[in-house]
């Protein structure tokens, strides 16, 4: 006999909490109210080389598109927040707290989505459901808004009064119509500009607004080419992700640390040892990362990223791993480590004119040229 709706989002609330979600939301599945700023970001080029975005921008006008018949939406919240790593030492780098665990949080999800699919299928058997972790057509934080776990913050992060931001989103479609949350339509920032004014390179042109193409974790993870230069420094040590703006906001100082193992900081992520990444092959490098969410820039994209965080931090013990990048296969680490390398004069002038000689790639060539042109006293 089915469940009344009532009994049927009572099993659900309990499910959530005993599967270890930190919060849970549930509400229609209906047009997203925001659908036309999501348009209007796209309009405007902000989403960089997310092409994936563009290409499903119809399919996020409705959860119809993620799954037939879905009448209710579950916005399930996991936190995530552990306490800070220590200062950084020369030679390491930052990793975001979402990913320097010892598990890709995907994983952990995943599999807690196929317990509760299975606990719904014992209470409903007809019932159609869905899990979806951030790789869905699905405005996530606009349906989490919807479910009342809380507003979209100046810095277009999910904020919750308990939870500050700090916490990862998943949603449970189902073909039932469940008892829904008030939407939380208020929102705690205040005059609070903390995020916008510390973010390292100016990625929001306005408050709720992020310029993609600016932000670090656009640049270290999604962008596949080179870092434009005159954003590198603004990297400043972050070699994947970025957590500036959820640090300084006032809602993560009150927010509880997440009681999950599966996302306390890895010894070998957090922080990140840079130097020894240049030596490690593929094969190497995909046993070390492939279970984290570090694999999805692979080795190219990490050496990249970590060689513009090492000519950000300057030390003569870095040369050696610059030197060896410099000679990579791949023309994105020679370029990045030559420009790298241009950080560390005159010590490593040589090590640029030998390979200069030898370069045939324009976009490496115009590195070295550039080291040579911006070199101090030149």
């Amino acid at each position: 006999m089915p469940h009344s709706s009532d009994d049927l989002t009572s099993l659900i609330r309990q499910q959530a909490q005993q599967l270890g979600f930190s919060a849970v939301g549930i509400c229609p599945a209906v047009t997203p109210t925001g659908l036309h700023r999501f348009h209007d970001w796209l309009d405007a080029g902000y989403a960089g080389q997310m092409q994936y975005l563009e290409d499903r921008r119809d399919a996020y006008a409705h959860p119809k598109h993620v799954m037939d018949g879905v009448q209710s939406i579950v916005m399930l919240a996991l936190n995530y927040k552990t306490e800070p790593i220590p200062p950084l030492e020369p030679g390491q780098g930052r990793v975001s707290r979402y990913a320097f665990g010892e598990l890709d949080y995907h994983n952990w999800i995943h599999a807690r989505l196929k317990q509760f699919k299975k606990a719904i299928a014992q209470w409903e058997p007809e019932a159609n459901v869905r899990g979806v972790v951030d790789t869905a057509p699905l405005l996530e934080r606009e349906f989490a808004q919807l479910a009342g776990l809380g507003w979209i913050g100046k810095n277009t992060m999910l904020l919750n009064k308990q939870l500050g931001s700090m916490f990862f989103l998943a949603a449970i479609l189902i073909d039932r119509e469940l008892v829904f949350d008030d939407p939380h339509n208020a929102s705690h920032c205040g005059t609070c500009t903390a995020c916008l004014t510390a973010c390292p390179t100016s990625a929001f042109p306005r408050p709720g607004v992020l310029d993609a193409t600016r932000c670090i974790s656009y640049l270290t993870i999604e962008l596949r080419d080179e870092i434009p230069a005159d954003l590198r420094p603004g990297l400043e040590d972050w070699v994947f992700g970025c957590d500036v703006c959820q640090d300084v906001c006032p809602w993560n100082n009150k927010s509880p640390v997440s009681s999950h193992e599966a996302f306390f900081p890895a010894s070998d992520r957090a922080p990140l040892k840079l130097r020894e990444l240049f030596t490690m092959s593929d094969d190497d490098f995909r046993d070390h990362f492939r279970k984290t969410p570090l694999w999805r820039t692979k080795r190219r994209g990490i050496l990249r990223n970590a060689a513009i965080v090492l000519g950000n931090r300057p030390h003569a013990d870095n040369i050696p791993a610059l030197s060896h990048g410099l000679q990579d296969e791949e023309w994105l680490v020679r370029g990045a480590s030559a420009w790298a390398l241009g950080q560390h004069f005159p010590e490593a002038a040589h090590l640029l004119a030998e390979r200069q000689t030898a370069e045939d790639h324009e976009h490496v060539q115009r590195e070295i040229e550039r080291a040579f042109a911006n070199r101090p006293n030149s």
